[in-house]
């Protein structure tokens, strides 16, 4: 998980710095090397590239698409550490749906945690102007839709191998990013194709890295660490992009991770009991 929340670090960093590219073309470049990558992986290892479970992989790409060309959007709209945060809210929505497709349980002072989640961003919602009601929305559309995606990596930790899952998302991803990059596209120049290139080898090593994590153990134990992300974010938004948070800012981001992680560490504790 940790290498995973370098990877989508850096690679958030790469999208902020295409903000000229519309956000469908920079998920079809990404799915391009994605799919390239994965399928070489899979050939290497001999498995086979269209998986058992066709189903929830199927689902499992088409959420994530959804969710990464809305996040994409919004990162290059705000600051990268207020879009992060928004996205944030992706494990409250995965531990609802867990309820229906997983069939796990919740416990009621666990809907107190999600008000203090919901509450931290209503809290940056007030003290930050560039997020609008518009952009929040659609913030929180891609934290639901990541959410779905989640549960589907869960479902499919017992019939495939996580580099079957990853090349999942291309190869849903790849001609629907083609039709609608087709209406809007905008050539890449110079170190553009660089920066492409950097974005889809990153995610590459960060899908697969969270998609082990999430199948080899429960989410209450690795989701946490997913928040170090937002050390990055903001130290991004600072030293790169002049960002300057304020302390109802920084409140309201410690909010949503209080509430989140709360919830997590609520989870696995009463497992242990």
């Amino acid at each position: 998980m940790l290498i995973s929340v370098v990877g989508f670090a850096f690679m958030n960093l790469v999208v902020k710095n295409l903000k000229h590219i519309p956000a469908t073309e920079l998920v079809l470049f990404r799915s391009i090397v994605s799919l390239v990558l994965s399928y070489i992986m899979i050939r290497k290892r001999k498995l086979n590239p269209f998986g058992n479970n066709k189903l929830f992989l199927i689902l499992r790409g088409v959420f994530g698409v959804t969710a990464l060309t809305i996040f994409f959007y919004t990162l290059q709209e705000l600051p990268i550490g207020s879009a992060i945060t928004i996205q944030y809210l992706s494990p409250i929505f995965t531990v609802i749906f867990a309820i229906y497709i997983l069939k796990e349980k919740m416990q009621p002072i666990q809907w107190l945690f999600f008000l203090i989640a919901f509450a931290g961003i209503a809290v940056i919602k007030g003290f930050d102007p560039n997020i609008t009601f518009r952009l929040l929305g659609l913030g929180i559309t891609s934290a639901i839709f990541s959410g779905l995606a989640y549960n589907c990596i869960r479902k499919l930790k017992d019939t495939e191998s996580p580099v079957v899952v990853v090349f999942y998302f291309p190869l849903v991803a790849t001609p629907i990013m083609l039709v609608f990059s087709y209406f809007n596209f905008v050539m890449p120049i110079g170190w553009d194709w660089l920066l492409l290139l950097l974005m889809g080898i990153l995610t590459q090593i960060a899908q697969i890295y969270m998609t082990k994590a999430y199948q080899h153990s429960q989410m209450d134990k690795t989701a946490p660490l997913k928040y170090l992300g937002i050390i990055f974010a903001i130290a991004f938004d600072v030293l790169i992009f002049g960002v300057v948070y304020t302390p109802l800012a920084y409140l309201g981001i410690g909010l949503v991770i209080a509430g989140v992680v709360l919830n997590l560490l609520h989870k696995s504790i009463f497992k242990t009991i």
